[in-house]
């Protein structure tokens, strides 16, 4: 039969009753062999030991009395010598009883405990065996049941121990700190809501309630090493919730592709590519809470890539724009050179040349440049039409070529047909009729030619020197192709800041000309005009990885990735506590700050306009909190471009009661209320 005892402060359960039978005089007997209690709660060990009053003719005296749990050198060593009973430890002993009391009970003062006296008999010690076992244990919630939908769960909790309560007990179910006056079983059905912190204890003894449960809390995401992330650099994403039961964490990124079911999401080499928002899920049997996360990866220019504009012909003195663009993150600087020379022709993403002439023709290139590194593009060749002197000198004579050689044609048939001799149906005026059709279709087909040749011929240029030739290089038309790889570049190619007024361009070398259009991610198309896509006043919302699509009847091809990182100033913080529910003096409590920025904010903690702690990671902690911590704090975000400070967290930390002793003659009987 189970006997439980009970005073202000005690929550224990006596599981079985022992008595331990003296040998020759000597003896210990306990009242409970098996005691289970509630963590927190305070126990009383009871015993009472004999001994014989005198030993071959000479009296028996106890000189020493104590409880032990552990042996040193095969010797008990006294637990009021062990720290870590220190404060809560106390001996009451007196005629043959002694009582160990022990308070605020932790789950590693479970032990057996047994009682030893020592008297001033040559070996006249002796310790009670088997002892008693005592195990500490905390009341649990658990789930047993649930379903997650949306915006709440509906599950069925349980109040458990593992100690065997007294039959027939009630319980108390806590939410969000208020009783729930109809609940007394130990279990409860209802709808639970983020935020809601639920709790059980059996009833008379709410003083020692279970560990709350709930819903994991927004998660918070780490990312090691914290400072800027740079292309092949190994990177760890951790995200964190407080939840009980301990969440279960999933990471996706923007398409919803599984990536990690794991806290830690890491990257051994991060790549440009893998830049953009990710998302960590934290979920228990209470519900599920997603943040969002966005990747920065900083990397040197890839390889550039230049268009011109026109693309058609180069006419001398026409004006001619080059443009450079290389996917970097930060943006690029550009610096345009030609071939040759050491000096840079001009600075900027477009280096544009108003009165184009001959020497300026020759090989172009620019360098793409920031503070990850360098890279210069390939080189471009510019040539004016009217500069080729030697292929228009080869063009002309290949010209004269053909008209000779359609004149040859033209002479070997009018001779064939003068020596062609006469049918004897032909008369000698149906014979000269056929040679004049003969001659004229002839003199046609090489006229005709002839204009062919030089329809596609541009006007001849103007002499200049003895050197230039009559006519300028053949205007053939280009042949029709589908569009080459765009190039993308974004205006202003320096800092983009919140608010400020943004552009993109795509441009790409087609015949048709191509059409274009943006996408963000793999979104719906954005509404452009001829490859340009402006922002008014670009937001937060905004940044993220943008291509285009060039495309005409002859094909279709997408653009490399271009990254839009926009700067702005902290968004208002959220703050929490851990552990969020009810904070006892002495525990360890943990303050977060956190908030969206870019760059990354600095926090700050003050308690009453006394600073607490800066730095960027937003956490305060107490190791051992104490009432004089209860008050209002608040935290500060700030980062180059701002910074937001009207978010305070209020904490009341409770004193930890104390219990009034038990009356002496404690014997284990249920002397509760």
């Amino acid at each position: 039969m189970s006997l439980t005892a009970a005073a202000s402060g005690f929550v224990v359960f006596l599981l079985s009753v022992q008595v331990i039978q003296a040998q020759n005089g000597w003896g210990v007997t306990y009242t409970s062999t098996q005691i289970c209690a509630l963590k927190g709660s305070t126990v009383e060990i009871n015993c009472t030991y004999t001994y014989p009053s005198r030993i071959n003719g000479r009296d028996t005296t106890v000189e020493k009395t104590f409880w032990f749990t552990k042996l040193l050198n095969k010797e008990p060593v006294d637990l009021r010598t062990d720290s870590e009973y220190a404060g809560r430890l106390q001996y009451i002993c007196s005629n043959n009883i002694c009582t160990l009391r022990i308070t605020d009970l932790r789950e590693s003062d479970s032990a057996q405990y047994k009682f030893r006296f020592i008297t001033n008999q040559p070996g006249g010690s002796y310790t009670g065996s088997p002892g008693v076992t005592l195990s500490v244990t905390d009341l649990q919630v658990q789930v047993i049941r649930s379903t997650v939908y949306k915006n709440y769960t509906e599950a069925e909790l349980l109040c458990h121990s593992s100690c065997r309560l007294p039959d027939r007990s009630s319980y108390v179910w806590f939410k969000n700190g208020q009783k729930m006056e109809r609940v007394e079983t130990s279990s409860y059905k209802d709808q639970f809501y983020h935020g809601d912190i639920i709790s059980c204890a059996v009833k008379g003894h709410e003083d020692f309630c279970s560990p709350s449960v709930y819903a994991p809390k927004l998660p918070s995401v780490s990312v090691s090493p914290s400072a800027e992330i740079v292309e092949g650099s190994s990177v760890t994403l951790t995200c964190s919730s407080d939840a009980n039961p301990a969440a279960k964490y999933t990471w996706y990124k923007e398409n919803q592709t599984l990536l990690s079911e794991e806290p830690q999401l890491v990257f051994s080499s991060i790549q440009s590519s893998d830049s953009g928002e990710y998302y960590c899920a934290a979920e228990n049997q209470l519900g599920r809470r997603t943040t969002k996360y966005i990747i920065n990866v900083k990397y040197a220019p890839k390889l550039p890539s230049v268009s011109v504009s026109p693309s058609a012909e180069i006419v001398e003195g026409s004006s001619v724009t080059l443009t450079c663009s290389s996917d970097a993150n930060p943006a690029a600087k550009y610096t345009w050179y030609k071939e040759n020379e050491d000096s840079p022709k001009a600075s900027g993403q477009n280096f544009t040349i108003t009165d184009f002439r001959a020497e300026h023709s020759g090989n172009y290139y620019c360098e793409a440049q920031n503070r990850r590194g360098r890279h210069n593009s390939t080189l471009h060749l510019i040539v004016v039409a009217g500069s080729l002197k030697f292929p228009v000198v080869l063009s002309v004579i290949a010209v004269v070529l053909v008209f000779i050689l359609l004149l040859s044609v033209f002479i070997w048939i009018r001779k064939s047909s003068l020596q062609k001799q006469p049918e004897a149906d032909e008369t000698p005026h149906n014979r000269a009729e056929q040679t004049d059709e003969t001659q004229d279709a002839t003199i046609r087909f090489v006229r005709n030619q002839a204009e062919a040749l030089y329809s596609n011929y541009s006007p001849a240029q103007p002499l200049r020197n003895e050197e230039e030739v009559v006519y300028a290089a053949p205007n053939f038309n280009s042949a029709a192709d589908a569009p080459k790889l765009p190039s993308v570049s974004v205006s202003p190619s320096a800092e983009i800041v919140e608010g400020s007024s943004v552009t993109l361009t795509c441009s790409s070398d087609a015949n048709p000309a191509a059409n274009y259009t943006w996408y963000k991610e793999n979104q719906t198309p954005l509404q452009e005009l001829q490859g340009i896509y402006h922002f008014n006043s670009i937001s937060s919302e905004d940044r993220g990885i943008y291509h285009c699509k060039s495309e005409n009847q002859y094909g279709q091809i997408n653009s490399t990735s271009l990254f839009v990182d926009v700067h702005y100033a902290p968004k208002l913080p959220s703050v929490s506590v851990s552990p969020s529910a009810e904070i006892v003096e002495g525990s360890s409590v943990t303050l977060t700050c956190s908030s969206d920025a870019n760059p990354a904010a600095n926090y700050t903690w003050y308690k009453e306009n006394q600073t607490l702690i800066q730095g960027p990671e937003g956490v305060y902690n107490f190791t051992s909190i104490s009432s004089k911590d209860s008050g209002i704090y608040h935290c500060k975000s700030e980062n180059e471009y701002g910074q937001i400070n009207f978010t305070s967290v209020s904490i009341d930390v409770q004193c930890v009661t104390s219990f009034p002793a038990p009356t002496s003659d404690f014997r284990g009987k249920w002397n509760g209320p």
